[in-house]
């Protein structure tokens, strides 16, 4: 199932990952980033691919799903828009206006199709050789009800913005209509909202985020995300680390 539009972004990223009251540093390989919907017939191997990806340490997976295919006789339940214009944003940055599902967007300027494992790894090693790919610190602790990030000085020429993305762990989704009907599918790291934390410009920040200020009680995990551009034009992935919220 594919849908050509315009889009621009890209991704970088690299990760600590602090559970609290324990500090565990992981330097993930990748961000991966799948585009799905609950009304994609060609999405189920993806999703279960993803679930198996998500218990790979060294990767920081998020499940967007998407919109825009709705109107095939299934409303996605866990769709929002913000993630089908950011998956147009990665196309019109990359300049290839390939924008389907289930696709893949690897540190933020690679895209594969979602359940090729093979090309995603072949995507991660591209991107590994891209200049600032996760390269610059981030640290994320669970403390007296706040989420604590810090972002470590770095000589990198990108500014970059600094995003929070709630998800939830695991979500399973009865199906009674469209290409899947009859179907039951588990959405893992499933992106549930989406916050602006601040500015990175290459020196030490930090910020501190309540909990409860995270919509939905559902949410149990927290990305950070550290990415230069902006939410209309966005490019590497310079920093990204995960928390437990329970």
């Amino acid at each position: 199932m594919v849908l050509r539009r315009v889009a621009h972004a890209v991704f970088l990223g690299c990760a600590i990952v602090i559970v609290a009251p324990h500090m565990v540093r992981a330097d993930p390989r990748a961000v991966v980033e799948l585009f799905t919907s609950q009304g994609c017939s060609s999405c189920p191997p993806a999703d279960q691919l993803l679930g198996e990806l998500s218990s790979d340490p060294s990767l920081v997976v998020l499940s967007l799903p998407i919109d825009y295919w709705d109107y095939l006789g299934w409303k996605d339940t866990l769709a929002d828009p913000w993630n089908s214009a950011r998956q147009r944003a990665y196309a019109r940055n990359r300049g290839d206006r390939q924008v389907y599902t289930p696709q893949v967007v690897i540190n933020g300027t690679v895209h594969a199709l979602g359940s090729d494992r093979a090309g995603i790894e072949r995507a991660i090693v591209q991107t590994a050789h891209h200049s600032g790919r996760l390269s610059v610190p981030i640290q994320v602790s669970l403390a007296d009800g706040k989420i604590q990030v810090a972002a470590a000085e770095s000589d990198e020429n990108s500014a970059a913005q600094i995003w929070l993305c709630a998800f939830t762990k695991a979500i399973p989704i009865v199906i009674t209509r469209g290409e899947n009907r009859g179907r039951t599918i588990t959405y893992h790291n499933v992106a549930r909202h989406w916050l602006k934390l601040g500015e990175w410009k290459g020196k030490a920040a930090t910020w501190s985020v309540p909990v409860g200020t995270l919509n939905g009680a559902d949410v149990d995990g927290a990305a950070i995300i550290m990415q230069s551009g902006s939410a209309d034009q966005p490019s590497t992935i310079l920093g990204a680390a995960t928390v437990a919220l329970h």
